[in-house]
């Protein structure tokens, strides 16, 4: 069980009920994170994060009154370092690169499923807790909490070995593939190829599509970036 008090803060910003309680259910699944908070405008969301101090914030673009860059402009100019998130239907490149500037930690295009939120809350809680107890960091704290540079690695989770993940790395270098093609290669099951792979999108070292066809689920695949 996750001790509640070393859980992260989530506040949760969306205009939409329905998005927002799939979002905070989405969060609340999530080892390590709780959500304290909802917020279906701009102001409130800014007022929100003054009452409640979280440690996240999902944030939607699309407000009523003030557009969630706005809105991230805003505390920045405040000086309130909160941790972003930027989820959204919005794909347009300047507001992608505002997000970038006002110092969002990731930006996650609408829709999208659990795992592929799972995989940037997990890459914010290794950037978060990165320099926590070090008064002076080294240079592979200091790394973790920007982007990955070189050779800089996103250490395995718990339950993944190095050995398993250098075979699932290998399979990528052949093409693209699903998890199901991923396990039959490597020789381990679904499940576990799949948290191999969404580790390696959350570490930049892979990407995952959606293939749509059919009338089930679209199937993800993956490939192989560096």
């Amino acid at each position: 069980m996750t001790d509640a008090r070393s859980d992260l803060r989530v506040l949760v910003v969306d205009d939409d009920f329905m998005v927002a309680s799939i979002h905070t259910r989405f969060v609340d699944r999530t080892p390590g994170f709780v959500v304290v908070g909802q917020a279906a405008t701009g102001a409130s969301a800014i007022a929100e994060v003054q009452r409640l101090a979280p440690d996240l914030v999902l944030l939607d673009v699309h407000l009523p009154d003030l557009s969630g860059i706005e809105v991230l402009r805003r505390l920045r100019g405040a000086g309130n370092g909160v941790g972003v998130i930027v989820v959204t239907a919005a794909r347009e490149v300047d507001t992608v690169r505002a997000a970038s500037a006002g110092g969002a930690a990731h930006y996650l295009v609408k829709p999208f499923e659990y795992d592929d939120l799972v995989a940037r809350l997990e890459a914010f809680r290794q950037s978060h807790g990165a320099l926590a107890g070090s008064e002076v960091p080294d240079q592979h704290d200091i790394d973790a909490v920007f982007a990955p540079v070189g050779r800089t690695r996103v250490a395995l989770p718990k339950g993944l070995s190095p050995e398993t993940a250098a075979l699932v790395l290998a399979a990528l270098a052949d093409g693209e593939l699903s998890a199901a093609e991923c396990a039959e290669r490597v020789g381990v099951s679904r499940v576990s190829a799949r948290r191999y792979l969404e580790h390696f999108v959350a570490e930049g070292r892979s990407a995952v599509r959606l293939q749509y066809g059919g009338g089930g689920r679209p199937e993800r695949r993956y490939r192989r970036t560096t």
